[in-house]
C-alpha cells in the first residue's frame, strides 16, 4: 500500500512540473521570417542593462541554453550576435528573424540575488518555394508562365506539438489568401494541401503560372480565433529575368498571450 501511495505521490510531482513548465510561458509572439521582433522583459528596471541577461533555448536545435546576453554584454560566440540588441528597458530586440530562431527566450535580472522573469516564446512563420532557387538569392525563383510552382508555408513553434493541437486547443489556423483576402481553397485552380499531424505545422499552394499572373499577389496568414497575427507575401513578376519574390516587409505581427 506504501509503495502504491509513493507511486501516486511521484506521479502528482511529475505532472505538476510539467504543468509549471507549462505555465511558465507567459507571452507567445508571432513574427514572419525577415521581420524585426522585440521581446519585453516584464522585470526591466530603471537602470538594468548592466544587470540584465536574456537566455535562450531550443531542445530541436541545442542541448542546453544559450547566454544571447550576458549582464548586458552580447555573446559573441552565438550565430546570431550581430542581429541583436538590448533596448533601454532591457527588451531584446532582433532583427530579420530567420526560422531558425523559433524557441524559448528568458530575461533574468540580477539584483540582490537572481529574478527570473517569465519564458517569452517566438514562433516563426516562413515560406519556402519550390524549385528551389538556381541563382544566388535565396529569396528568388526562376520562373516562367505554364511553370509549376509550389509555396510552403510553415509555422516554426518551440512546443512541438502538432497542427492539430493548435487548431484544436489554440484557435490558430494557416491559409492562403489573394490580395483581396479571400481563401483561396475556393479557387480550383490552386491546390491547398495541409497536415493536421505535422511538425512544424505546414501548408503548401501549388499552381500553375498563367501569363496575366504577373504582380499577382498570394499571402500566407496565420490567425489565432480569426484575428490576423501575421502574414507573409509572394508576388510575382514577369520582367527581364522572370522571378517569384516574396516580400520581407509584411510585419504585421503581434504580441498575444497564451490563454489555453
Amino acid at each position: 500500500m506504501a509503495d502504491k501511495c509513493d507511486l501516486c505521490l511521484l506521479g502528482l510531482i511529475i505532472l505538476s512540473s510539467l504543468l509549471t513548465g507549462i505555465s511558465g510561458v507567459k507571452d507567445h509572439v508571432f513574427i514572419s521570417s525577415g521581420g524585426n521582433v522585440r521581446l519585453s522583459c516584464n522585470n526591466a528596471l530603471s537602470d538594468c542593462k548592466s544587470k540584465t541577461t536574456w537566455i535562450y533555448s531550443n531542445r530541436f536545435r541545442h542541448s542546453g541554453t544559450v547566454a544571447l546576453i550576458e549582464l548586458g554584454i552580447k555573446n559573441k560566440d552565438t550565430e546570431k550576435h550581430e542581429r541583436l540588441s538590448l533596448k533601454p528597458d532591457c527588451s531584446l530586440n532582433i532583427k530579420n528573424v530567420t526560422e531558425e530562431d523559433y524557441g524559448l527566450y528568458n530575461c533574468r535580472q540580477y539584483v540582490n540575488g537572481q529574478k527570473p522573469g517569465p519564458d517569452v516564446s517566438l514562433h516563426v512563420l516562413h515560406v519556402s518555394v519550390s524549385p528551389s532557387s538556381s541563382s544566388s538569392s535565396s529569396s528568388q525563383t526562376e520562373i516562367s508562365p505554364g511553370r509549376s510552382v509550389t509555396l510552403s508555408c510553415q509555422l516554426y513553434s518551440y512546443t512541438g506539438f502538432s497542427c492539430d493541437y493548435w487548431v484544436r486547443s489554440g484557435g490558430v489556423e494557416l491559409l492562403w489568401v489573394n490580395q483581396a483576402g479571400v481563401d483561396l481553397k475556393t479557387d480550383s485552380r490552386y491546390q491547398i494541401l495541409s497536415s493536421s499531424s505535422s511538425y512544424p505545422c505546414i501548408i503548401t499552394l501549388t499552381t500553375t503560372l498563367l501569363n496575366d499572373d504577373n504582380n499577382r499577389e498570394w499571402r500566407c496568414r496565420l490567425t489565432h480565433r480569426n484575428q490576423l497575427k501575421t502574414s507573409v507575401r509572394y508576388t510575382v513578376k514577369y520582367s527581364g529575368e522572370k522571378t517569384l519574390f516574396p516580400d520581407r516587409f509584411v510585419k504585421t505581427f503581434t504580441h498575444w498571450l497564451y490563454s489555453f
